[in-house]
């Protein structure tokens, strides 16, 4: 792999390129911009991002990122239009989140890989001066081939700055609106008619103009000033292009393949956001049902406090044994208070109840219903014994590190699959993304069932990941969601279901 210094420069050979950003921290976003000779785009058609995905009749492309993979743009440079002289490649912090910056943002680089011929990379130098966006990478004619540079141009302004720069009118925030002023009634002046020698006095202390008589003889209010005239736009005319919206558009609805993840775009300090959670099933069929179709909707969960960005992506199943390891979500700021010699009866009865924690402490399911007013910020509506649908709802996301959502069989549904069951979780945040769930394996002696993560360490949001991880035969131990994020089966409290 060929590595790129700032300013340097090497042909393209390859007739499809693909750009991709890596990184060890905060996501970047990552852009194209198509430049024509006038050092601007056309029109704002020549964005390819997030919200506007491909440009140029498809020869710039704009993939998401899926799974461990970040985002990328593929650029065919035969077919870009003769016009174009650049593409250029931006990347850019959070634009819903305006405390970001590329200072969070560690081991940055942005490589470029050829078909048929040997990938580019270039390590972008650290920007510590607030920058929210930086031009990364420009391709650009040279005769008749293209040519890459390393550029490292940061802004401060963000991707709404480097927008702007190249010709694109970026849709501004809307302003708050002031609050209303009071209004100062001012009883209406009475002129005796004809008398010139009385003149209103208009707020300020100017001379406002005299009002006119009504039939009484007595002057009426001020005119209100005459409407101002609005043209209107010449028939025919083309009406102008919206501003171009920078904020990152809903999900929609989708469903996860196997091991894949999808993530909520969301604001973590919004107070008035809930996420629900539904377990679904509908017993799968007639004689299913009829032996029995029992399942219980749980919650395990590890709230931001206690929460450790670990070694292992969280969602990792882990062994017996495992340790948690890793870096806390949230540091504490608090000083611990000097260590005070305990008399050895308050040792013993300490050491006892450590031992007899609540073992239900982190978890929500049908005996430990939860609350949303107050922790866990986490709630289950109640137990169905029949089937159709469990829901948890979530509240408070700053609050929150991961929750694990699982199933359990009662033991009078007997032998059978949870996807003989029709089983599956729906995730919605409430703003346009619904996230489905499913299950894929027939695994017919399994009491329990991991099915999804909710990783709220994430910082974009929140990342829903497919788990679907299964306890071992006719074992009835709940599973252990880690301080870490990981997983591990077969490890938790077991409680039987008699009712």
């Amino acid at each position: 792999m060929r590595e790129l210094a700032k300013g340097g420069n090497a042909s393209v050979e390859g007739s499809l390129l693909t750009v991709e950003l890596q990184r060890t921290s905060e996501p970047v976003d990552l852009t194209a911009l198509l430049i024509y000779a006038d050092g601007k785009v056309r029109s704002d058609a020549d964005m390819v991002f997030f919200n506007q995905p491909s440009a140029g009749d498809g020869a710039v492309r704009h993939m998401a990122a899926e799974g461990d993979t970040s985002e990328r743009i593929m650029v065919e440079p035969l077919g870009v239009s003769p016009s174009v002289e650049r593409v250029v490649l931006v990347g850019s912090c959070d634009s819903d989140d305006a405390n970001r910056t590329f200072a969070q943002v560690a081991e940055l680089s942005i490589r470029v890989t050829q078909e048929g011929a040997e990938p580019l990379r270039f390590q972008v130098p650290p920007m510590t001066d607030g920058e929210r966006a930086a031009v990364l990478l420009e391709l650009y004619r040279r005769g008749d081939g293209w040519k890459v540079r390393a550029v490292g141009q940061g802004y401060s302004s963000g991707l709404a700055g480097v927008a702007t720069d190249f010709g694109i009118e970026v849709e501004e925030e809307p302003a708050e609106e002031p609050p209303a002023q009071p209004v100062t009634l001012i009883p209406a002046l009475t002129i005796p008619p004809g008398d010139p020698s009385v003149a209103a006095t208009a707020p300020g202390g100017t001379a406002a103009p005299a009002a006119p008589a009504d039939q009484g003889g007595a002057a009426t209010s001020a005119v209100a000033p005459a409407p101002t005239a609005v043209s209107a736009p010449e028939p025919g005319a083309p009406l102008p292009s919206p501003p171009m919206s920078l904020t990152k558009p809903p999900l929609g609805r989708l469903s996860l393949d196997k091991g894949s993840q999808a993530v909520f775009s969301l604001d973590k300090n919004d107070r008035g956001l809930e996420i629900v959670a539904t377990l679904d099933w509908d017993g799968g069929s007639d004689r299913r049902r009829a032996r029995g179709a029992d399942l219980d909707f749980y919650a395990l969960f590890v709230p931001a406090a206690k929460a450790l960005q670990g070694l292992s992506p969280a969602g990792t199943r882990v062994q017996s044994g495992h340790a948690p390891k890793g870096t806390p979500f949230r540091p504490s700021s608090e000083v611990p208070p000097p260590a005070v010699e305990e008399p050895e009866g308050r040792k013993r009865w300490r050491r006892f109840k450590q031992a007899n924690i609540p073992k239900n402490a982190d978890v929500v399911y049908y005996k430990r219903l939860g609350s949303l007013e107050s922790g866990p910020h986490i709630q289950l509506d109640g137990d169905s014994k029949t089937p159709g649908r469990e829901t948890i709802r979530i509240t408070r996301p700053d609050e929150h590190g991961y929750v694990l959502f699982c199933a359990y069989s009662a033991l009078s549904n007997g032998s059978g699959s949870f996807l003989s069951f029709g089983a599956k979780v729906v995730i919605d945040d409430g703003h346009g993304s619904v996230v489905t769930v499913p299950l894929f394996e027939e695994t017919e002696t399994s009491y329990w069932v991991a099915i999804a993560l909710v990783d709220f360490t994430t910082p974009e949001g929140a990342a829903i990941r497919h788990i679907e991880a299964y306890s071992n035969e006719a074992t009835e131990k709940r599973p252990v969601l880690h301080l870490d994020g990981t997983v591990e089966m077969d490890a938790g409290p077991v409680e039987f279901k008699n009712f």
